[in-house]
């Protein structure tokens, strides 16, 4: 193997990340989303991942296979409702020096504020 190549064949993925991601119907008959987003919320109910629906799309963690399959299924689903077109950005974040989840991310913040006096549970 040349020096600076990457075997794909052996190379794995993450074990566990953190993704944010916004799923975008195009096309609807109205220009609320309010049914396709409940509609994936369902689905993300279904997974058994652990994620959280904020107002700008919603944060899943899992492993990297479980988590992007999901959004995969995500876009699936709301293809086989007749939504023709959707547009996913995706923030993934991964780390190897310790297993932090998601609300253990927003916690640290948190006490970080808390100790300032301006905590915003």
């Amino acid at each position: 193997m040349a020096s600076g190549t990457t075997n794909l064949e052996s190379l794995g993925t993450p074990p566990n990340c953190v993704a944010d991601f916004c799923l975008i119907p195009l096309g609807t008959p109205t220009a609320s989303v309010s049914q396709q987003i409940a509609d994936v919320q369902r689905l993300l109910q279904q997974s058994k991942l652990s994620y959280s629906m904020h107002s700008a799309g919603t944060t899943l963690e899992g492993s990297w296979e479980d988590v992007m399959r999901v959004i995969g299924q995500a876009h699936c689903m709301l293809h086989e409702k007749g939504i023709v077109r959707i547009q996913t950005d995706i923030r993934v974040g991964s780390r190897t020096d310790k297993k932090q989840t998601f609300s253990d991310k927003v916690k640290a913040v948190n006490d970080i504020l808390a100790a300032d006096g301006r905590s915003r549970d």
